[in-house]
């Protein structure tokens, strides 16, 4: 089974079994990181924002318009910024890096 490794802000490393084809944010949602995703990962808001180790960066489709627009919004927002609900693991990408950011901006709440 691929696996990934999630960078926690205080630096400490997490190395997880990651399913091909679940996203990096039901991977972390099943292994009770705080990667919080919510709108639930339909592309609605920032909080899945993730940096991905530059090394797996290319390897990653290029994200759609939708995507860039809620990444505008990310907190921390880095030149490998991506939103976890995008990133789908495949073969290619085992073995796949992603930090979290110190800090996330929920919009969905900030505008209720």
């Amino acid at each position: 089974m691929p696996k990934m490794t999630f960078i926690h802000p205080d630096g400490k490393h997490q190395e997880v079994d990651a399913p091909l084809g679940l996203s990096v944010l039901e991977i972390a949602h099943r292994n009770n990181i705080d990667l919080e995703g919510a709108c639930e990962g339909s592309l609605a808001c920032s909080t899945c924002h993730v940096i991905v180790d530059a090394k797996f960066y290319g390897q990653i489709p290029e994200a759609t318009e939708d995507e860039e627009d809620m990444l505008d919004l990310a907190f921390g927002l880095t030149h490998t910024s991506r939103l976890g609900c995008q990133i789908i693991i495949t073969p290619e990408l085992d073995g796949l890096v992603v930090q979290l950011p110190a800090a996330t901006r929920n919009m969905l709440l900030e505008g209720a």
